[in-house]
């Protein structure tokens, strides 16, 4: 399996594609003008107890107030609050906690103006990014991610990842953890920590506590609201992330990002910083691997599958509706179970990739074909779960109804990936028509309909446009089609066709699509 990240930096963002043996499978943005990240750190002011949500409002500098709910204090937020205080007048310059004295842990049915009050300075980090008309979404239960553990000031549990399956191993790493750990500090395992000596974990561990410290210098007499810790630029957090040994491959197009991502990748791996590419083309990074062409046909309305089936995607106030329709392709001798079995499998894997591609999150309902087995709903429900193991988004699934429905809850943390992929009508009007990528996909599951009526001779008439670009270049898009299918198809260019328009004809002249 070939894992890749492509990178593509321009002036105002850098883009980053995940894709696993050529197919994308994970979008990401990064934007100069994005105030706010989940896992920022700020010191902020509350603007407003409010008991009825039992929440309270904060200004963060942001057009609308971030929101704090009461079970997102943390225990230790009385800790945390006096700590700040401390800290901002000069009293403390010890951050280490190996001499702070803690407070009583906070009722955990309690009420969120026993704790907190009007213009009180507090600690807060992004749980979500600001999405829709909503602001920030926030937690006072801080916690510093870091390679192999994440570092949880005032606290002093460890937990290990229920991903790792070993109870040996779990009870190793908390055994090494609670040696190294720090007094008032808690660790929790990240499932790449597996196998791990503990001269690495600590110093993931001597990292983290050389960036709290950091942190605490910025609390003396701060600016309110300003941010104190930035999460890692997107690349950084992302290969701290995501980035395994099956990665083949990092391929950067611009030389001061390629710089510091092949130290970042040294740091963490040293085996594998010569993965770490610097691409030198004047043909752009997403056209050279295709990116492009899977962002236009990806992120439309209708998701294009083999063997003709196909997804329909909708987005609702509420919810995301995701319809799977099986196409046109024959079945052949094959009964109707086998068929919807084919087609839902299929579906299954592509609607796994189109959630993690537009980072949809929130209630996803999918309407599967039909089944009548109830071994094959198992089977398609296991398969699903399958698919989205890989998710680093938190997620559920429901078994399907008898409605062949399947509902799937996923966490958004931010604004959905939406990226728009109709273009100007060529033809003039104020419509607007599918990218023309799309077209010539539809073309070839055309001319692939038209092989299994066994027709012996086709013509295609199109544009001259169109015409052009199926019969040039080598492989020509015709050429590609003679060599999977043993099949010609004469092409021909018509001027008085619109630029959208083709039609197949038989050896006798007549229209068949």
């Amino acid at each position: 399996m070939d894992k890749e990240l492509i990178i593509r930096s321009e002036s105002s963002a850098v883009d980053f594609a995940l894709t696993k043996d050529g197919k994308l499978i994970e979008l990401n943005k990064e934007e100069d003008d994005n105030k706010f990240n989940v896992g920022d750190i700020l010191i902020a002011k509350i603007r407003k107890a409010v008991p009825g949500l039992n929440a309270a409002f904060v200004n963060v500098g942001y057009e609308k107030d971030g929101f704090l709910h009461y079970h997102d204090l943390g225990p230790q937020v009385s800790s945390l609050l006096k700590f700040i205080k401390r800290v901002s007048t000069g009293k403390l310059k010890d951050y280490s906690l190996q001499n702070f004295s803690f407070e009583k842990d906070i009722d955990k049915d309690g009420s969120i103006t026993d704790v907190l009050k009007s213009n009180q300075s507090l600690l807060v980090q992004v749980v979500k990014e600001p999405i829709s008309t909503k602001g920030p979404r926030l937690s006072s239960e801080l916690s510093l991610p870091g390679r192999y553990i994440v570092l949880v000031p005032f606290s002093n549990r460890v937990s290990v990842s229920q991903k790792i399956e070993s109870k040996e191993e779990k009870e190793r790493l908390k055994r090494l953890v609670k040696s190294i750990k720090p007094k008032g500090f808690g660790v929790i395992v990240r499932t790449v920590a597996e196998g791990k000596k503990v001269a690495e974990l600590d110093r993931d561990l001597q990292n983290l506590m050389g960036r709290w410290t950091a942190m605490c210098k910025k609390l003396y007499k701060p600016h309110h609201p300003s941010k104190v810790l930035g999460e890692l630029n997107r690349a950084s957090s992302l290969l701290r992330d995501i980035f395994n040994d099956s990665f083949t491959s990092i391929i950067v197009d611009e030389e001061a990002l390629y710089t510091q991502i092949k130290d970042y990748v040294g740091e963490i791996v040293p085996e594998k910083e010569s993965i770490v590419k610097l691409y030198q083309s004047n043909v752009p990074i997403f056209e050279k691997h295709g990116i492009e062409r899977q962002i236009k046909t990806s992120f439309g309305r209708t998701v294009s599958m083999s063997k003709g089936a196909y997804l329909v995607i909708e987005h609702t106030e509420a919810m995301h509706v995701i319809d799977v329709n099986s196409g046109n392709r024959s079945n052949k001798s094959r009964n109707q179970e086998d068929t919807a079995l084919e087609v839902n499998m299929i579906s299954a894997t592509e609607i796994a990739r189109q959630l993690r591609l537009r980072d949809m999150g929130g209630i996803i309902v999918v309407d599967f074909i039909d089944m009548n087995k109830a071994e094959n709903r198992k089977k398609l429900f296991d398969h699903l779960r399958n698919e989205m193991s890989d998710d680093r988004a938190k997620h559920k699934i429901l078994p399907p109804s008898k409605f062949g429905l399947i509902q799937i809850t996923r966490q958004r943390v931010r604004p959905e990936m939406n990226i728009k992929t109709r273009e100007v009508n060529p033809n003039g009007g104020n419509g607007e028509i599918e990218a023309p990528i799309i077209l010539i996909n539809k073309i070839k599951a055309d001319f692939e309909k038209l092989l299994k009526k066994n027709h012996k001779k086709i013509t295609l008439s199109a544009h001259p446009f169109i015409a052009a670009f199926l019969t040039k270049g080598f492989p020509s898009p015709r050429s590609q089609w003679f060599m999977d299918h043993k099949r010609w198809v004469k092409i021909l260019p018509r001027d008085a066709y619109t630029y959208l328009e083709y039609h197949f004809h038989d050896k006798d002249g007549k229209v068949i699509i």
